[in-house]
């Protein structure tokens, strides 16, 4: 399964700066010290950002959850990274109702 509307998948900038990439955010700190680990930081934000895009355009559902907020999506597809690393990530992108955008909610590493 595709993620519905994938071509209109949007990942909000802050969403990125203010908490996948944040060393303060109460729980986007252990995900900024991941994405970090591998060069992605304020300066590449652009890249990080096309990579998502990218997996929700090209990456396969692995799980669709419905939820009070609006339908959940599971995409794991390989992330390359600004230091050449290219590693197995977890995004979760949601259609909210009364909405046909997929939006970015969180990423993190497959273990």
């Amino acid at each position: 399964m595709e993620l519905p509307n994938k071509a209109k998948a949007n990942v909000p900038r802050r969403k990125l700066v203010d908490y996948l990439l944040s060393e303060t955010h109460a729980v986007g700190k252990a995900k900024a010290k991941f994405f970090r680990s591998l060069g992605f930081d304020e300066t590449t934000v652009s890249e990080l950002e096309d990579a998502l895009l990218m997996i929700a355009q090209t990456g396969e559902v692995k799980e669709r959850m419905i939820t009070p907020h609006g339908v959940k999506y599971v995409v794991d597809a390989p992330l390359s990274s600004p230091r050449g690393v290219v590693v197995e990530i977890r995004t979760i992108w949601i259609v909210e109702p009364d909405d046909e955008v997929p939006r970015f909610v969180t990423a993190y590493p497959l273990e």
